[in-house]
């Protein structure tokens, strides 16, 4: 997609003051599922291989959509808006069905048996398909295909995402309906940048311009300028303002970019491999080359003074059936590990406990080996030797490594040895390579020592010259723990000789070319590189990335990749997006405030803000910052090369407040009276709204809109699934003069906009499910709508009881304080909840239910239309001040979330002292169970008797409760059991 001079009649300002399409209608839930689409994609994701150790890039699409829905206009003709927007995403029936075409989601076979075809030979030769099809014949079948699954989410998995398809031929069908859309604005445009320029005419009268002040990975400015705005980008960390550079002159480079790309690549891997083999460090002389070197770390035990290797696993390869076996030799108190391949299963269990165990209750782990028979074990912190001072802080006995070492000095308690190398060569065809892991040999320790002499040599001219870095360790959340548990003092202390050596061979080219393959191969090939052998066969493994969880966490063993081995990231194949050369695109390296210098004004904002985030970017890019700080390549020689710790914006407290307070006042002070702000945050719990509401408010802005994405992830490494969701809130500039509101008055005002709100769009979703089967929102979107309904009427005001809200949003919170913002959100969440009754439940049984019976039976209903995710469920929760909803949860896994079913609750969920327990539904629960067991009905509608003084009251309601059960249950013999109790309570005649 390029953008080109627009020729078509427009008038500019034309839609100056008309309210964005985001403002009103924003299909939530299918933007939801494409983020997550484009989540799952890992490394296929457009811009993760400029540096995949930054992990907090928004998706594409969700960019995509806000610019979009940010600068098309609400022509009053909601559905047809809605439908439009869905045409421009690709998310209408005709897209969906060229997406599974572009993927070939269905084979010819498969389509033959899935749908009638009357004339079978006009498509098909025998199993395939006539090759003279073009593929709009084929896109007949596929349109067809698509109207037999039911969801978007069963269309869209079938497809390639949005972006992976040719987008001349994917919107080739849009371009009439939009320009007849939009023909009272005088719109002609045949692609996306075409459109955006012409909107952006149209809007402020002249090509839009996005603005992202927290740039980070890029995702955002680079979309905005793929899509054919003008980009500004900054950051105060060098490294984001490096990936936003990379994504626009590498993933979205010009052809003399890309063609100076694979020239810096050539160049760099050539001279690394002829130095490299000029020191004959990585062969064995026998064809064979190395792929991994294993390293581990190797302590004395103060028990027997037998020098230990700490090895959590004695697998080395579980797809070769490979170990390490210690073998002791008395006379030295060491042992030497031998590498066996080929073992057995029962030798291949037996070798998964290493050297260094836990004690299963995840705290110290202690190291543990045998000498003649008896078994000895060290807690991991004795070897240290950890003590707490007097003032409460913790020390050890650790030697802190000085700025010239590069290795462990002999009297260190941690010492380091190479245990195993995996060796590669290739086979005679050519196309493949055969694998051996083999024990360390003399002549391995002679290559060992070459390096370690050749870095001995000349560290001191490479940190001189910036190639190594000198720069120290600042302590901080994530790096104490190289201090703390090595004693680790400086950058290059994470690297080994080896990893020294390579890194010194690469930071010697100076293009900023070079600077990703160099960061991506620091990455993998770092002391804190973990190795992972617990693939299948195949390559038989390889080392894990630095930053796989976003920590400096310190290893007991480690690989170290070798050059062979590294060619996919020394001569990495990025994609190819270029970007138009008509776009304006400017990366700087400052804070989020420092906009004065900057011209024109941006009429759009779109910021992803380091709000309470656990990833602290500031600290661990240091990693990368120390390579590049004395000696940055030209291209980035202007910015400043520190993370300057003391200048984020980070944290909860009140110098965070006032560093945002100054960043989007700068922000709303830098765009034109009809700009709009976009802010995304992670939605974590309540706080998150008090703080920040109040942040944009004191800033001049107010909230417009609130749409709710959901992006839910699991990770191993996690310890099991972090649930994320995106708060997208739209905001304006408030209009100017003082305004002063009540707290007594502005709730029911607040009352009356979230019911207006969200019964105009619960109007539009029954409209469009008639029509096309699929509501456009989730009762989480609609609760969210609700939420921004409430914001727009509290941010309108500059004083609250007198209160300027400048003052308001930086004062100190007080613990366990109820602010005015809590108590507005809270109002929206039970205006919106009591409008969201469930279908098939009564609106007078749903006003009189509690928080938790809400919940119950509001996910209930959502259990029976496919709602699997965790957040919903954690959003109601909130929505409805369930104390404790894992208390009714039978699974809790992000994207298999369910009720507990009937026959799963426990007694002790069901007593008075429970949240559950101690309501009608709870009783409820109890007399189907026991109905479940053969209890006679009438016998069960005697106890419910005997026990609710309200008996005769809260009949209806029960029987209504039951009605609904029946229902909705997803266990056949409850309904069965809710239709009996229910009929004998409805049936029930008082004299009984």
């Amino acid at each position: 997609m390029h953008a080109k001079t627009t020729t078509t009649t427009l008038t500019p300002l034309a839609l100056k003051d008309a309210p964005a399409l985001i403002e009103t209608v924003f299909p939530a839930q299918k933007v939801s599922f494409e983020a997550q689409s484009e989540r799952k994609a890992g490394a296929g994701q457009t811009l993760t291989g400029l540096g995949s150790y930054w992990k907090g890039r928004k998706p594409l699409i969700l960019v995509r959509a806000i610019v979009l829905g940010s600068l098309l206009p609400a022509t009053g003709d909601a559905e047809a808006d809605l439908a439009i927007f869905e045409k421009l995403m690709a998310f209408d029936d005709e897209g969906l069905a060229r997406r599974a075409l572009a993927a070939n989601a269905f084979s010819a076979s498969k389509l033959q048996a899935l749908i009638p075809i009357a004339d079978p030979e006009r498509y098909f030769r025998g199993r395939g398909w006539r090759r003279d099809l073009t593929d709009d014949d084929k896109l007949v079948l596929y349109r067809q295909a698509l109207t037999t699954l039911s969801s978007y989410e069963e269309k869209a998995s079938l497809g390639k995402r949005p972006e992976e398809v040719d987008q001349d031929w994917l919107y080739a069908p849009v371009w009439p309906e939009v320009n007849r859309h939009y023909a009272h604005l005088g719109v002609n445009a045949q692609s996306l940048p075409e459109l955006v320029e012409q909107l952006g005419i149209l809007r402020y009268g002249h090509r839009p311009r996005v603005g992202d002040t927290f740039c980070g990975g890029g995702s955002i400015p680079f979309e905005a300028a793929r899509i054919g705005c003008d980009a500004y980008a900054s950051d105060l960390n060098p490294i984001a303002c490096m990936l936003t550079w990379g994504a626009f002159h590498i993933v979205g480079g010009s052809k003399e970019e890309r063609e100076q790309l694979k020239r810096d690549q050539q160049a760099l891997v050539k001279k690394v491999l002829a130095e490299i083999d000029r020191l004959g460090i990585e062969t064995d002389g026998q064809g064979w080359r190395a792929k991994v070197f294993l390293y581990c770390v190797e302590v004395r035990c103060p028990q027997t003074g037998w020098m230990v290797p700490l090895l959590p696993t004695l697998v080395v390869s579980k797809g070769y059936k490979v170990t390490a076996e210690l073998v002791p030799d008395p006379g030295r108190k060491r042992y030497d590990i031998a590498i066996r391949s080929d073992v057995s299963d029962a030798e291949l269990k037996a070798a998964e406990l290493g050297t260094v165990r836990s004690d299963g209750r995840g705290q110290d782990p202690y190291m543990v080996h045998t000498v003649d028979g008896r078994e000895y074990r060290t807690k991991i912190s004795t070897l240290r030797g950890d003590y707490k001072k007097p003032d409460g802080t913790t020390g050890n006995q650790l030697r802190l490594w000085e700025k010239h070492d590069f290795k462990p000095r002999p009297e260190d308690i941690f010492q380091e040895r190479l245990y195993c190398i995996q060796w590669m060569r290739p086979r005679d065809s050519g196309k493949s390579y055969d694998y051996e892991f083999r024990a360390v040999t003399e002549e391995d320790l002679e290559r060992e020592r070459i390096v370690e002499e050749y870095v001995a040599k000349h560290l001191a001219e490479w940190q001189e010259q910036g190639w190594v870095p000198d720069m120290r360790i600042e302590p901080g959340d994530k790096t104490d723990e190289p201090i703390r548990t090595r004693g680790w003092t400086h950058w290059h202390h994470l690297f080994n000789p080896r990893q020294l050596l390579l890194g010194a061979l690469m930071r010697k080219q100076a293009s900023a070319f070079h600077a990703f393959s160099i960061f991506a191969t620091l990455d993998l090939n770092s002391r804190l590189s973990r190795w992972n052998g617990s693939g299948s066969k195949g390559a038989g493994g390889n080392t894990s990335n630095t930053f796989d969880n976003q920590a400096l966490n310190t290893l007991f063993n480690y690989g170290h990749r070798g050059v062979a081995n590294l060619q996919g990231y020394l001569r990495p194949n990025f994609p190819i997006d270029s970007l138009s050369n008509a776009i304006e695109k400017s990366i700087n390296c400052r804070a989020a405030d420092e906009l004065s210098s900057v011209h024109p004004l941006i009429p759009l904002f779109i910021t992803d803000p380091p709000y309470a985030d656990a990833v602290k970017y500031e600290e661990i890019t240091e990693f990368f910052i120390a390579w590049l700080r004395k000696n940055p390549p030209p291209e980035f020689a202007h910015w400043v090369w520190d993370s300057r710790r003391a200048l984020a914006i980070k944290g909860e407290d009140e110098d965070f407040r006032r560093g945002m307070v100054a960043a989007y006042t700068a922000m709303a002070e830098h765009m034109p009276d009809n700009g709009m702000q976009c802010v995304m945050f992670t939605h974590q719990d309540t706080s998150v709204w008090g703080d920040l509401i109040g942040i944009f408010w004191a800033a001049g802005l107010q909230v417009v809109a609130a749409w709710y994405i959901a992006t839910e992830t699991t990770s191993e490494l996690k310890k099991g699934g972090y649930v994320q969701g995106t708060v997208i809130l739209m905001l304006k500039k408030r209009a100017a003069g003082e305004r002063t509101g009540f707290k007594q008055r502005l709730l029911p005002a607040v009352r009356q906009e979230v019911a207006r709100q969200i019964e105009t769009m619960m109007h539009l979703n029954d409209t469009v499910k008639t029509q096309h089967g699929e509501p456009v929102w989730s009762d989480a979107d609609l609760q969210m709508a609700g939420y921004a309904a409430a914001l727009k009427v509290l941010t309108a005001y500059t004083h609250i009881g007198g209160e300027d809200v400048t003052r308001y949003a930086l004062r100190p919170r007080v613990r366990g304080e109820v602010t005015v913002v809590d108590e507005i959100v809270q109002q929206a969440a039970e205006t919106a909840s009591s409008l969201l009754v469930p279908e098939e439940l009564s609106a007078e049984t749903w006003a009189k239910l509690t928080g938790i019976e809400r919940f119950v039976l509001r996910m209930l209903d959502m259990k029976t239309t496919g709602s699997t995710k965790l957040d919903n469920y954690q959003n109601f929760a909130k929505a409805f001040r369930v104390t404790d909803y894992s208390r009714v949860m039978g699974d809790m896994r992000p994207n298999h979330a369910r009720l507990k079913r009937i026959s799963e609750f426990a007694s002790r969920d069901l007593t008075e002292a429970t949240e559950i327990g101690a309501t009608r539904l709870g009783r409820l629960i109890i007399a189907l169970q026991q109905r479940l067991k053969d209890a006679e009905p009438q016998v069960i509608v005697d106890q419910l008797r005997g026990e609710m003084a309200d008996f005769l009251e809260v009949r209806p309601l029960l029987v209504d409760m039951l009605a609904f059960i029946e229902r909705n249950s997803p266990e056949p013999e409850v309904r069965t059991a809710a239709e009996v109790l229910g009929a004998r309570l409805k049936n029930l005649r008082f004299g009984e």
